[in-house]
């Protein structure tokens, strides 16, 4: 426990007929907290939160989120803010050094990012070694992890070391990532450039090719910029959590980001968006316009169920959505662009938003559903769509790799649990047993 958090009177927990003094903490922004560091110890009890939904793991100070009044803001700034003026890496600076860069200090770290951009050239070696068709998210969570095979860590991390470490991730996890789509569609690579800007320099290597040129969209490219930016970081999250996890081991960033990766990988963290897109697609060949959809959604006996609305955190509305939606209508609106699963999705949103089966249950269109548009405007395959979510929460990921690590200290995270098993048993000769 730091001295950042205030203290409140204390709480008097009876258990056995005795009674114990837990220490109460107040945050930044009013939550309040009961600390049982050391009930085990003083009362040999443990308490049961599974799924950790009521358990504070750590003191942060990189993202606060108050999911009753839909707040969610990157270091004290909001969220809607951040959007509409930033880019991605000001934002990604923003989240690891606590302060928005100013002009030098954005130059640098955008130059910083575009000359660590190549990855080691016996990397390429690796993607031939995947079958063909692998997702991913699958080559890009194990080519994140080699890379502390090419780019050794030293055991005592100096700060220009850690800055660099820091860099490489966030500019060569997009240059993974574009290599694996190629390499999944037969097509040679394409190199970052030193001339294009982060998402520009991203989309460039996924789409051009030696026979055809990419023509950049500045809708396009603001539209993922912002994805990105309402992507990188969500609290303790599953991914980031298993971040701070497989942190406090100690072991190496690379490892460290890699099991980020793969816990973002889950249908229900990460893949949300896509599974929108799916749930689209089956109306659309189901022939429906959403109304029967919305219907089956709200029978309790069907097994239809409406991906993207309500969200676990947010129990208003989710302030990213709300962002992303005004990216959605702009490029739904552009001249030449037609796709009936918009159409579908503009459907479902306006039934969802009137309906008062959705609105007395808040379940209102969450960011997975809006960001799963925009990808699928901007060409992106729904097979990686995770892998640009990953692109996002990677300088998230690494904000609070780095504040653990420099934090009073690194406790390894270890959970307890309540044993359900067999009571004690003695061992049997094979002979003995029925």
């Amino acid at each position: 426990m730091t001295d950042k958090l205030k203290q409140l009177p204390p709480a008097i927990l009876t258990l056995d007929d005795k009674s114990y003094s837990l220490p109460t903490l107040i945050g930044a922004e009013g939550e309040k907290a009961i600390d049982i560091s050391k009930l085990r110890s003083q009362s040999h009890y443990v308490t049961l939160d599974e799924g950790y939904g009521n358990t504070a793991s750590c003191e942060s100070a990189i993202t606060y989120i108050d999911g009753e009044k839909g707040i969610l803001r990157y270091r004290g700034y909001p969220i809607e803010e951040l959007a509409e003026h930033s880019r991605f890496v000001e934002v990604a600076y923003l989240l690891l050094n606590g302060e928005l860069p100013n002009s030098q200090q954005l130059l640098e770290f955008s130059t910083n990012l575009n000359e660590s951009s190549i990855i080691h050239e016996d990397m390429h070696h690796f993607f031939n070694g995947f079958p063909r068709g692998s997702h991913p998210m699958g080559i890009l969570a194990t080519m994140v992890a080699s890379l502390s095979t090419f780019y050794p860590i030293p055991d005592r991390l100096d700060t220009a070391t850690e800055q660099q470490i820091v860099i490489n991730l966030i500019s060569q996890v997009r240059t993974i990532a574009a290599f694996s789509y190629k390499k999944s569609i037969g097509e040679p690579l394409v190199y970052p450039s030193y001339k294009l800007k982060y998402v520009r320099n991203f989309l460039n290597m996924m789409f051009s090719s030696p026979v055809r040129d990419y023509q950049l969209d500045d809708d396009i490219v603001r539209a993922i910029d912002m994805f990105l930016i309402l992507h990188a970081d969500h609290e303790q999250n599953c991914s980031t959590s298993s971040v701070r996890t497989a942190g406090s081991s100690m072991a190496n960033v690379y490892a460290v980001a890699s099991a980020g990766i793969s816990a973002l990988w889950g249908p229900r963290h990460g893949g949300a968006n896509q599974q929108v897109i799916q749930m689209l697609e089956q109306i659309h060949a189901d022939g429906g316009d959403g109304t029967e959809f919305i219907n089956q959604a709200k029978d309790k006996n069907s097994s239809s169920r409406l991906m993207g609305f309500g969200h676990r955190v947010y129990k208003n509305f989710d302030p990213r959505a709300t962002v992303l939606k005004k990216q959605c209508d702009k490029l739904f609106d552009k001249a030449g662009v037609s796709d009936p699963l918009f159409d579908i999705a503009r459907k479902l949103e306006e039934i969802a938003l009137k309906d008062d089966y959705f609105i007395s249950r808040k379940l209102y269109p969450n960011v997975d559903f809006y960001s799963g548009l925009i990808l699928r405007a901007a060409g992106i395959p729904t097979n990686m769509y995770t892998v640009l979510f990953a692109i996002g929460r990677m300088p998230g990921w690494l904000a609070h790799w780095r504040e653990m690590l420099h934090g009073e200290q690194v406790i390894i995270t270890r959970p307890r649990q309540i044993y359900v098993g067999e009571p004690l048993r003695r061992y049997q000769d094979i002979e003995q047993r029925p």
